[in-house]
Order: C-alpha cells, then structure tokens, then sequence
C-alpha cells in the first residue's frame, strides 16, 4: 500500500489521490499530539484524539512505501507534516530492539520498502544535507528498507516524480 501525506493546497488533492492507495493532508484540521503515550500502551496505535489522524498510526504502518510531500522549513518537514508524523507514534512499540547496531523502538506493523520525501519551496545546499540524513534515519527508525528525497524547482514537477 502507497501513503502520501503531504501539505499541499487543495488544487492538487485528485492528482494525489490517483497516485496512492491512501493520502492524508496536513491541513492543521486536527490536534498536534499530547504526548500521552495511550497510542502505545492503552490502545495500541490508536490515538485517544478524536479527530481525522486517530488511525494514522495504522495508515503509516501499514504502508509498503510512504512518501511525504513537504514545503521546506529550514532543512526540516514543515509543522503540519511534522505534527501527522509525530502523532504516528503508535506505528512502534515501547520496547527496544537493534537494528542495523543501533537501538530502535520495535516495529508494531514489521518492515516497509521506502520512505521517499518530495521537497519543494527554496532548498540550500545545507539544507539538502539535513533532509537527506533525516530521510535515512526516519526509515531506519521507522523500519523502511530504503530513503528517497526529491527536490522540486517548482510544484508543477510533482506528478513526474510521485
């Protein structure tokens, strides 16, 4: 299953909609996370929230390939992607594991494909670098095999590169 989650306008919505099995806009129309951890422990990957991201742990776990559409902000997903990614908590466990020598939350939905990142707005090479290592080590953390970042010049590029 492909997932985008993107903070893109409106206009661009049914591109993206035929290019996925599942898309989920970062529009801000719900609750950052509260760090209550009930995603983890209460009920595992579902969010005590009751709004439109109380299942994305399930959605983002699920998928074999997840990709992320995102403005830049200073090398770093903009705060709408940010706050979908950080409500995904449950996509994980509490426990630790290693993987690849390195110690990692267990994996609650096991291993994915890839974990592609589209950027787009005015990019330094700084901050290439950032998205770059942030992509890898999400994927690593998340149990993707692979990280992808695209750069976009400019949004009509998009439907190329999804």
């Amino acid at each position: 299953m492909k997932v985008i989650i993107h903070d893109l306008e409106r206009q661009y919505e049914s591109m993206i909609a035929g290019k996925c099995d599942r898309s989920v806009a970062a529009d801000g129309k719900y609750a950052p996370c509260q760090g209550c951890f009930g995603c983890w422990i209460k009920h595992p990957a579902e969010c005590k929230i009751k709004d439109k991201l109380r299942q994305i742990s399930r959605i983002i776990g699920r998928a074999d390939e997840l990709v992320i559409i995102t403005r830049n902000l200073y090398g770093e997903y903009s705060a709408a992607v940010k706050n979908v990614l950080d409500r995904a908590i449950g996509t994980s466990t509490p426990f630790s594991t290693y993987r690849g020598r390195q110690m990692h939350h267990t994996l609650r939905y096991g291993k994915h494909d890839r974990w592609k990142v589209i950027v787009y707005g005015d990019v330094t090479e700084a901050e290439k670098d950032t998205f770059r290592y942030l992509a890898q080590r999400n994927a690593v953390n998340d149990g993707y095999q692979r990280s992808e970042v695209v750069f976009l010049q400019d949004l009509s590029e998009l439907e190329g590169v999804l």
